[in-house]
Order: structure tokens, then sequence, then C-alpha cells
């Protein structure tokens, strides 16, 4: 259990460092019309347990409701639609009406077990991904063994036309499940493709035995998404990954390659980028149906576990986030150090033989975090700045950072906004802290695993030209280009 007494002092020292962040950033904050001392005195003591910057704040929260109101229902990652956010969950997702950012209110809920439930969006069509295994493919299923005759997971497909009640329409049963999915649109319009990506296999498992190097890709005809198929599941590592290197948290060590954790795709540059267990990789899919590895890279000095990517916007960088400790794990105390569970940014330059992906620097929050708060590099996204590249980003209880690696060898921290170490209802710690944290039309918005919605704002010359920027639609992974 987490002492006051303990908690009190690692406090004190973060303020400490916010008030130092104020004389760095203060003059920028003071210039955006925010006095800096007022903001750090407002946020630190309304509420004990947050700390900020002086240019972020929370602008409202809505707490996980009946049934996903229990630590085991963990919030997960989120898109947008319009006026609406969409939350996968560990037990269903949910859909919050955000038309009035500062009073976001539930539309619907849905129950469907079947983590982690990560979802993405394309008109009236959502899409959820299962990756364990299920008594059948139904939202009234229950888990079994991975070894259970007529196991299920994969896609989910539903109807949200009417966001008030969500309609199940198909499923789609891939091979090892689905970890994560990544919406891919075709330049014609008729088809929305899903890269699948899922890992880990074995012998005795029903549907995920070795070799397990591939993607699986779904076909949904935009017209009949009932008719919804694997399309093929092409082999991204022929010769085999990384064949990983023995070790544990908190060692060092590297994850045996066995399939992807998360794609991101650039499609007006016909690029993804794979962050692919022990392997980062750069994908030609100019064929969206055939993507082509194009580049590889390891790093198996600080990269645990390849886990997620984001390009800058001119399509020339890709961050890399290493998930040490698989996530429920204290990778920001002060004994790991900066380049462990870190952001690792790559260029993207011409080599003889094509793209390369070359290594520039990590990036890490410097907050250092209790050993009973799980914090590592998670997901996050671009905020829309013209000539620069700035990201928000999720650290799980590391709370939520925004930083620019404009100078690829040189990022910096703009801002943060972090709440206190959590516990469970009996006062132990858990598993906790923002899953995934994104920017869309002028707010960010963080789905916390225990604490539901956050609604965040960010106010600093820097980043206040990315409020003029509106979309209609945002899925992180399949990121779209704004003007230069």
């Amino acid at each position: 259990m987490t002492t006051t007494a303990g908690y009190r002092s690692r406090r004190a020292r973060r303020i400490l460092v916010a008030a130092l962040g104020a004389l760095a950033i203060g003059a920028t904050a003071a210039l955006a019309g925010m006095p800096a001392a007022a903001q750090q005195t407002e946020e630190t003591a309304s509420t004990s347990d947050v700390i900020s910057s002086p240019n972020m704040r929370q602008l409202a929260n809505i707490p996980k409701q009946e049934p996903f109101d229990n630590t085991a229902a963990f919030g997960t990652d989120l898109a947008f639609t319009g006026d609406y956010a969409i939350a996968g969950n560990y037990d269903g997702f949910v859909i919050y009406d955000i038309s009035k950012p500062r009073k976001p209110r539930i539309a619907s809920q849905v129950h469907c077990s079947g983590s982690q439930n990560d979802v993405s969006v394309t008109g009236d069509l959502l899409f959820l991904s299962t990756d364990v295994t299920r008594s059948s493919d139904s939202c009234d299923s229950e888990p079994v063994p991975r070894d259970a005759e007529g196991a299920w997971e994969g896609i989910k497909i539903f109807d949200i036309s009417d966001k008030h009640n969500p309609r199940y329409l198909q499923s789609v049963q891939t091979k090892c499940g689905s970890h994560t999915h990544t919406l891919v649109p075709d330049d014609a319009g008729e088809n929305a493709y899903l890269y699948v990506s899922s890992y880990s296999p074995a012998p005795e498992f029903t549907n995920c035995t070795p070799p397990h190097d591939l993607i699986s890709i779904v076909q949904v005809p935009l017209d009949d998404p009932e008719s919804a198929s694997v399309l093929d599941e092409p082999v991204l590592f022929p010769e085999g990954g990384h064949p990983g290197t023995p070790g544990e948290f908190p060692d060092n060590y590297t994850t045996q390659t066995t399939g992807c954790h998360d794609i991101t795709v650039y499609p007006s540059k016909d690029l993804a980028a794979g962050a692919c267990m022990g392997d980062g990789i750069l994908m030609d899919i100019s064929d969206r149906t055939k993507p082509k590895v194009i580049e590889q890279v390891q790093d198996d000095e600080s990269f645990a576990f390849w886990h997620s990517a984001t390009f800058n916007n001119a399509g020339t960088k890709v961050v890399f986030t290493d998930e040490l400790g698989g996530g429920g794990a204290p990778a920001c105390g002060a004994d790991i150090g900066a380049n462990r569970g870190a952001d690792g940014i790559y260029d993207i330059t011409e080599g003889e033989s094509g793209p390369q992906l070359e290594f520039r620097s990590y990036f890490k929050i410097d907050r250092v975090q209790q050993d009973s708060e799980n914090c590592v590099a998670h997901n996050g996204s671009l905020l829309p700045v013209k000539g620069k590249d700035i990201m928000v980003q999720a650290w799980y209880q590391g709370g939520v950072a925004v930083w620019d690696f404009t100078d690829s060898a040189n990022p910096e921290q703009i801002g943060f906004w972090e709440r206190g170490p959590f516990a469970d209802p009996d006062g132990q710690p858990a598993t906790a802290g923002s899953w995934s944290a994104y920017y869309y039309n002028g707010h960010i918005y963080s789905s916390d695993i225990q604490e539901g919605l956050d609604v965040l704002d960010i106010n600093d010359p820097r980043t206040n030209p990315a409020k003029q920027v509106k979309m209609d639609e945002f899925n992180a992974q399949t990121q779209g280009e704004y003007p230069e």
C-alpha cells in the first residue's frame, strides 16, 4: 500500500520540478495570456493528487460507469468521429458525446467482453479487437483456454449510425486474435482494410500456432460490411524476426518477434511503420493488400518491446515506443534510466537500396515515478502545428506529456498533466493511468485505465495553432496529412 508520507514526499519533489519548469516556459505561458504562477497554484491546490505544468489543465472527467466501474475493466484506446469519442474497454466500449468538450456525456455503452477492445471508426462502422479466446463471437461469450475447441478471437464490426444504439453486425476470426488493428482505406473508397496485429503463438493453441511472422488483412466492403472476411495473411518476416534475448524486467532483454504489436499507416505517403516486438519496420503500402517491408531495425541496448509508431506530418520521421515491462511495470523509476521504456526517434533517409531508418535520439518523461506506479511510453498522436513535430502521449501513471521532436536529436517536453498513484478500493496499488492520449479538434482526450475519460487543455504559443485544425474523423493509427 502506498503510504501518505511517501506520496507527499514524491509530490513535493514533482512540484519543485514543475516550478523549475515554469522558469523555462513561464515566459511563453505569459505570451499566451495565462499567468503561469496562478495556473500552477490553481492546479496543485484544487486537487491534491494532480499536478501539471503551468500550461496544461483538466477541463472535464467522466468516471467509468457500471458495468465498467471495476479495476478489471481497463479503459483502452480511443477513436473519434464528428462530435463523438469512442473508448474501448476490456469489457466493451463507450461512446461519448464531446460536442461540448467541457461537458462531455455518455451517449451509449456496449457490454461486450474481450480485451483489449481497441477501436477504430470509419463512417458508420466501428471495429473492435478481441485478443483473448472466447467461447464464441457473441457479446455474451465466456473466456475459455487458448487450446479449447472452437475458441474464438478476432475482429467485431458494429453499426454506429445511431450513436445511442450501436448494433453488432459481424465478426471475423483471425489467427492469434487481434491485439490491435489498423484501419487502411482504399483509394476507391469501396473497401476498408484492417491490418490485424497479433502475436505469441504456441503449438497447443487452437488458433495460434507457430510460425506466426504475419499479419491478417481483413477486407470490409463498405456497402456490405457483413461480408467482411480475411483477404490475406502476408508474412512480414520470412526469415524470422528478432530471435529475442533472455531476461525480464527490470533487466535488459529483447522480446522475440512472433508477429506485430501495432502498425501505423500513412496512406497519403504509401507508408506504414510497424512495431513488431523485437523489430521496428517500415513498409511500402502502395498496394494496400500487399504491404512490403522495405526497412527493418533493432535496438538490443534499449528496446525490450517495440510497441507502437507515429510518423511526423512530413513522413520523414518515425517515433517508436518501447513498452518495457509490458505496461504493468514501474519503468519510470530512477534506476531504469532515460533510454529504456522510452521513445526512439528515427529519421527516414534515402539510402542506396531505398528508405532507411536512422536513429537520432530517445525521449522519456523526467518525472520519476514510485515503484507502485506502472509507467512506460504508450499511445499518442501529433498536434497539427504547421512546420513543427509535436506529439501528445500517454505514459500510464506517468500521465500525459506533450513534447517537441522537430529537432530529432534534441526532443524537449512542452507540458504535462499527471495524477498521483492509484489505489484500488482496498487501498492496494493497481494497474492504472493514461492508456491513450490523442489531440482532436482543439483538445487532448485521455482514456484512463481506471478513471474514465479526461479532457485536457494545453495553452501554449507553440501548440495553440493546432486549435485551428478541425477533423471529421480520427484514428491515431491511420495518419492523415494536415497543411504545412
